[in-house]
Order: C-alpha cells, then structure tokens, then sequence
C-alpha cells in the first residue's frame, strides 16, 4: 500500500474512533437533545487531541463529519414521516451494521428521538458531500448526473464514476 493510500486508511480508523468514543460519551451523560449531543462531539475532540492521536485541526474535522453525517442520517430518517427510533431502526438495520461509525450512529440515533427532530428541525437544505471526504456507509448520488454509488463502510467520497463529478447527496 503506497503512502496516500495508507494516510486515507488512517483517517477513515480515526472517523471511525471519533465516532465510537463520541457514542461513549454521548450515551454516559443524561441528556439527550441537541446540546447533549455537542458537548459529547467536543469532549471526543479535546480527548483525543489531549491524547495525541488527532492535531487540533484533525480534530476539528473529524467533529464536523461526524456532525454533517448524523444532521444527514436524521435528515434521510425523518424523510419518510415516521418517528426518527423507528426509521433509524429499519433504515440501519443490525445485519448491515458490523463496527465503526454507522454502528455508533444507528445506536445513538435509537437512543436520541427528541434531540434528533430538534436537529431536522434545524436543517433546512440538502447537505454536500465532496469528493475526498470522509462519511460513513451510504448511498452517495451526484449532483451532476444523478448516479448512485454505494459505500458499504466508513470512507472516502470517491469522484463519480460515470461524470467525475466531485459534488453529492447521501442517502442511507
């Protein structure tokens, strides 16, 4: 494996370690709403810079896909007009999710119905995935020409296939 490929497999096991350490601390505190979830995103990102296993920039970003990622999978839940548990539950079913971050997203989503209609009531437009980004698993559709692509696991939004196009929106 050459090096660019070894430094995008590392930053797709420290999405998938920021996930998991932020359901840790999201589902240790009693509350469940918007702030909840916040705080429990900084503490993950101040312990690990603390730690040393992010730069503070690293940090910043990983808190900010984790965010864009969860506001998206409430985004999709909520789509089909049921409650946002339920969705969750028959969008994220247990034989597609094994470990990393859609794991961590589908429990936390079960555990949170009020603090994620709190979120889609806040998220008015689309979100914009790009190419090089890191998101969890997910169908990803571009912008340009409308192909749906499908990544089974935590990674890398690849260019389109069929246009190059670098722009998408995700679905679950």
């Amino acid at each position: 494996m050459d090096m660019h490929n070894q430094d995008k497999q590392k930053l797709v096991e420290q999405y998938d370690a920021f996930a998991e350490k932020f359901k840790a601390f999201y589902l240790t505190g009693k509350d469940r709403g918007k702030e909840a979830m916040a705080h429990a995103m900084e503490k993950t990102r101040e312990d690990l810079t603390a730690f040393g296993e992010f730069s503070i920039e690293r940090g910043e970003m990983m808190k900010a896909y984790l965010a864009r990622d969860l506001e998206q999978t409430v985004s999709s839940a909520r789509a089909y007009g049921e409650t946002l548990g339920d969705e969750a539950k028959k969008k994220l079913q247990p034989s597609r999710l094994k470990a990393g971050a859609l794991a961590s997203l589908a429990f936390v989503l079960e555990h949170t119905n009020e603090a994620l209609h709190t979120l889609m009531d806040k998220t008015v437009e689309a979100i914009t995935y790009k190419t090089g980004e890191i998101t969890s698993a997910g169908s990803l559709t571009c912008q340009d020409c409308q192909y749906k692509m499908q990544l089974k696991k935590t990674g890398h939004v690849p260019p389109c296939p069929k246009c190059s196009g670098t722009l998408f929106h995700k679905g679950y």
